[in-house]
């Protein structure tokens, strides 16, 4: 056979699209040219392709003087990554006719390392949805891939280290023998590893207002922000919330996994609630992403966790601005010459930050140094609508020391857990099934009965405050949340001042 084609597939923002890879092979002087809008990584293939058949004993064009044409389609989409490597190698294998098997049930992946071992790829979960799609039987992939191809039950998957077991495998799928190199991966649920990032909050002493708000917050799905002066344990607080989030369903192990596989941060298969702290001179692309070729940024990456904000003023001003679309919609739009790109970026921002540049405006310790427009210039970084976007502010004040040597330990996380599953439960029963942020203008009034003495409440309060009307509305779903944790059918005057006494930044 001189003409022969394999499967792959290339990634394009977070999604993948199936590619064919058609090789011709004729005799004649050694030249092998691949086309159909190849980056360098997929170009520079053929010479790690030819290394490969070398070391690994296999026919190779060079040694055959063969001239070989390597095509990509569609031919008008861009070709990325070096995962192109084997099915470019098993496509000219095919088609050389060393290699006979049928190859529309197929796909390949995988980088080839020059000795033929075969190295890890990005995106192989998005491979594996664009596969299944397309109908796909059996998927080959690298042996470190192994953990998140098996995710797909009704995908046949193969996992290999070197070029050389994969040949054999294909060579007579009948052999036990040559079967015994290559091992087809069996789907397992994945084991809920505890994070690194993991604290409990037995740990933090004191701070009641401030765990308070945290569990409202990973109840309802509200942003947050702690201020106060340096050290009052506003890390410490934040890096304990991740704990009282529960571990991710399946369907979101996938999504969130994918979405960190392509953006190659090699954590492997995601269980837990993802924990991002970029740092405060992150640039405006890292942070919200972008790009020539748009790139997923720090608050996808957080996506179905955690994006924590720390010294927020701080940021680049651009930076924080950026993040109006996400905290309203839970998503990021990028908009560039070659076209559009939407990612996920449904997370909860809790925002840590010193009420002036000093970080002693509020505390009865130390006296402020700041001057007022020093202070003015600070507070000016945060716009309107970016406070008006985030729920709740939490002053988190200075503990004695004779507390932090003597004081009892307040509650655990896991008791914290069972008060949030306890809520969660009720609003179940009571037909709720999203979080309370997520709920609509359009169904707020019949998602959130308001008793008639705290929809009064509320119009004071409102007028007391001069508030916006978004933020009205975020006060009502942070009060319908306050109602969950205490299994109140209605809302009543009792969550609607703790939902405005949240509203009280430093600004104030």
């Amino acid at each position: 056979m001189s003409l022969a084609h394999v499967f792959t597939a290339n990634i394009t923002n977070l999604q993948a699209d199936i590619i064919t890879v058609e090789t011709d092979v004729s005799t004649s002087v050694y030249d092998m040219r691949i086309v159909g809008l190849a980056d360098k990584a997929v170009d520079e293939s053929k010479d790690r392709v030819i290394s490969a058949l070398k070391n690994s004993e296999l026919p190779n064009p060079k040694k055959q003087n063969e001239k070989v044409l390597i095509s990509l389609s569609p031919a008008d989409i861009k070709k990325e990554g070096s995962h192109f490597d084997i099915p470019i190698a098993i496509s000219y294998l095919l088609a050389s006719g060393y290699l006979s098997f049928r190859s529309d049930n197929k796909l390949f992946v995988g980088e080839l390392s020059l000795s033929g071992k075969v190295n890890r790829v990005k995106g192989i979960i998005a491979i594996m949805q664009s596969a299944k799609k397309k109908g796909i039987e059996e998927v080959y992939v690298p042996k470190e891939n192994e953990e998140e191809a098996a995710l797909f039950s009704d995908i046949r998957i193969y996992a290999y280290s070197t070029l050389f077991d994969l040949v054999g495998h294909l060579l007579s799928e009948q052999d036990e023998a040559l079967n015994k190199r290559i091992e087809k991966s069996k789907r397992v649920f994945p084991e809920s590893k505890r994070p690194d990032y993991y604290l409990d909050f037995e740990d933090i002493i004191g701070q009641d207002l401030a765990k308070r708000a945290l569990l409202i917050a990973s109840l309802g799905g509200h942003n947050i922000a702690l201020y106060g002066a340096p050290g009052t344990g506003k890390t410490m607080l934040a890096r304990a919330f991740i704990s009282l989030l529960p571990k991710l369903t399946l369907d979101e192990i996938i999504e969130v996994s994918s979405i960190h596989s392509l953006a190659g941060t090699g954590k492997g298969l995601i269980t837990y609630p993802p924990f991002r702290t970029p740092h405060h001179t992150s640039s405006f692309v890292s942070l919200v992403g972008g790009g020539t070729n748009p790139k997923p940024g720090e608050i996808t990456l957080a996506h179905r966790g955690v994006l924590f904000l720390d010294e927020f003023p701080e940021f680049d001003q651009k930076a924080i601005e950026a993040l109006r679309q996400p905290l309203e919609e839970g998503t990021v739009t990028v908009s560039r010459a070659k076209g559009t790109s939407t990612f996920p970026a449904s997370c909860i921002v809790i925002a840590a930050m010193n009420p002036c540049p000093c970080g002693y405006l509020t505390s009865a310790q130390r006296i402020c140094t700041c001057s007022a427009r020093d202070i003015a210039k600070y507070h000016k970084k945060l716009s309107g609508p970016i406070v008006d976007r985030i729920d709740l502010w939490v002053p988190v004040e200075f503990i004695d020391h004779e507390l932090l040597t003597h004081g009892r330990k307040g509650a655990s996380t896991a008791e914290l857990q069972e008060k949030r599953d306890t809520a969660v439960s009720f609003a179940i029963k009571e037909g709720r099934t999203e979080k309370n942020r997520n709920i609509s203008i359009k169904n707020i009034e019949k998602t959130v009965l308001l008793s008639d003495k705290a929809r009064d409440t509320l119009s004071l309060l409102a007028k007391k405050g001069n508030i916006s009307p978004r933020v009205y509305h975020k006060m009502i779903k942070v009060a319908r949340t306050i109602a969950d944790l205490e299994q109140s059918h209605e809302v009543h005057p009792s969550h609607v001042l703790e939902a405005f006494q949240y509203r009280q930044t430093f600004f104030e």
